[in-house]
């Protein structure tokens, strides 16, 4: 059954989104911030500032009316970068019905507050707790676009609401798992990021595909340790929004974030990455509210200690490498 759903706002991924539910015949609005896109993409039926090249057909609408975007939506799916989170749902909080469910595909950490997403919507959008879902996978927004095969994962509390945003979301060519593990599927996505800086740093030294391995492979387990401790199922890490987006956003120069730890390695400030990048790199924040939380929690997670430290106090990458490779030796299943 087609239901009407709006993208708020329309970034890149959120935009992305908009193929796959256009495919399924649902009704999609793209919210933008500005009356000149809307306009746009009315006219050429492309968020060609995002995802120029991709067609979109007419059900998938673009409007810079937010009670326009809104109106009678059964599925609100929030999109902003992890900076304008707050804002967004205080912004579509005057608009949602009782029974509207809403899906966050932030993936993201913080620092000040609740550290997931989820409980930031829930701080700022109270009523809607038992209607939340994340999503969170392996998922490049172009290829989704594009309409090359792909999978993630929703994790509500609920899994009524889960299996709903899946019969929603999932086509023949991007395939969507459940689960209730909400914690471990928002916490693989966002430490993800933090382990692809790692990894563009050691590209960026040149170490090789020894190198990349291991640290994937360390990542998994620092991200399982912070999980279990923070009441997460450690298979989450092994899925979609675990290892397969870890693996993904380690090895592809899509990467934001590996091309971040690659340039920072090469003698760029963090600084000057950001403004070359020209979007978010989440890593970089998420590193901070990691390095935190493993501290909270007193878990080690050495591979983002370190990685914090290149970030936040100026060490140099191939020290940071170095003390990595200099731990004391120990057996590798340890917690």
């Amino acid at each position: 059954m087609a239901v009407k759903v709006a993208i708020v706002p329309a970034g890149q991924w959120g935009t992305a989104l908009a193929v796959p539910l256009a495919r399924g015949g649902h009704e999609v609005r793209l919210w933008f911030r500005s009356q000149g896109a809307a306009e746009d993409f009315q006219v050429r039926r492309q968020n060609a500032a995002r995802l120029p090249g991709v067609t979109f057909p007419d059900h998938v609408t673009g409007t810079a009316d937010l009670a326009e975007a809104l109106d009678e939506a059964e599925l609100v799916v929030l999109s902003p970068a992890s900076g304008g989170l707050r804002a967004v749902c205080r912004a579509v909080a005057p608009y949602l019905r009782p029974e509207t469910i809403i899906l966050s595909v932030v993936k993201a950490l913080f620092a000040q507050g609740p550290p997931l997403v989820s409980g930031v919507v829930a701080e700022e959008l109270p009523g809607v707790v038992d209607r939340l879902a994340v999503l969170s996978g392996p998922n490049f927004a172009v290829e989704v676009a594009r309409e090359l095969p792909a999978g993630t994962v929703v994790a509500s509390r609920d899994e009524r609401v889960a299996r709903t945003v899946q019969d929603i979301l999932h086509t023949d060519r991007f395939r969507v798992w459940t689960t209730t593990d909400v914690t471990g599927v928002e916490l693989g996505g966002a430490l993800k990021n933090v382990i692809a800086i790692a990894a563009g740093l050691a590209d960026g030294l040149g170490m090789g595909h020894n190198a990349r391995a291991a640290l994937i492979t360390r990542g998994v387990a620092e991200i399982s340790r912070l999980g279990v401790t923070m009441g997460a199922n450690p298979l989450t890490f092994a899925g979609m929004s675990g290892l397969g987006d870890l693996v993904l956003t380690c090895t592809s120069d899509l990467s934001r974030n590996r091309r971040a730890g690659i340039a920072i390695a090469q003698g760029k400030t963090v600084a000057e990455v950001v403004a070359a990048m020209g979007s978010t790199v989440e890593g970089i924040p998420t590193t901070r509210a990691a390095y935190a939380l493993a501290q909270k929690h007193g878990v080690e997670m050495p591979i983002t200690a370190e990685v914090y430290r290149v970030l936040y106090e100026g060490v140099r990458p191939e020290v940071g490498v170095e003390r990595l490779m200099t731990r004391t030796p120990r057996m590798e299943l340890w917690t």
